[in-house]
């Protein structure tokens, strides 16, 4: 019968976890470092502080273990990575569509909700329709679309350029 796998733990290996060692670069709880100590006297030395061996570095030769409380350094690890979870802010691309004829009060409406997206630290994506014969003036749809980057020349960058595509012409800003 073959022996079942042992599962890999999460984290860094602590005590009798650490295998294939003989010797460790040692790092006692105030951080002193205290050299290359065989890794059972680098054990002794945590059981008699009432600490953990936990390896640091494993990577290196010899591995990098340091003599700490392992519920404690795992709960401060925890926290860090919530802590950074809760920074982290997803980009979103909002959408404002427009139309070539868009009359001036409609447009600044555009232009403040666009405004409000860029504050959030969102993209907008600037959608142009057009219908029926204003295919034949696609020139006053890229005009506008010059007048929206210009406007918003101070607060965004843009990230594509205004392009056509089929009945419809797109444009991305980003924040900057």
């Amino acid at each position: 019968m073959r022996s079942l796998a042992v599962p890999q733990k999460e984290g860094p290996r602590a005590n009798r976890d650490i295998r294939g060692v003989r010797e460790v670069q040692l790092i006692d709880e105030e951080g002193q470092n205290r050299g290359v100590v065989s890794f059972f006297d680098a054990l002794r030395m945590a059981e008699e502080a009432g600490l953990d061996l936990v390896e640091i570095a494993p990577n290196s030769t010899p591995p990098v273990c340091k003599l700490l409380d392992y519920g404690k350094f795992k709960f401060l690890e925890q926290k860090k990575a919530a802590e950074a979870r809760k920074k982290q802010k997803t980009v979103e691309v909002k959408e404002i569509k427009l139309r070539p004829g868009i009359d001036d009060n409609d447009y600044n409406v555009k232009m403040r909700a666009m405004q409000r997206f860029f504050e959030e630290g969102d993209k907008v994506k600037v959608t142009l329709r057009f219908r029926g014969r204003e295919m034949a003036h696609q020139d006053l749809g890229y005009k506008l679309m010059l007048r929206v980057k210009n406007d918003v020349l101070e607060t965004a960058k843009v990230e594509s350029e205004p392009q056509l595509e089929g009945r419809q012409m797109t444009m991305v800003l980003a924040p900057r």
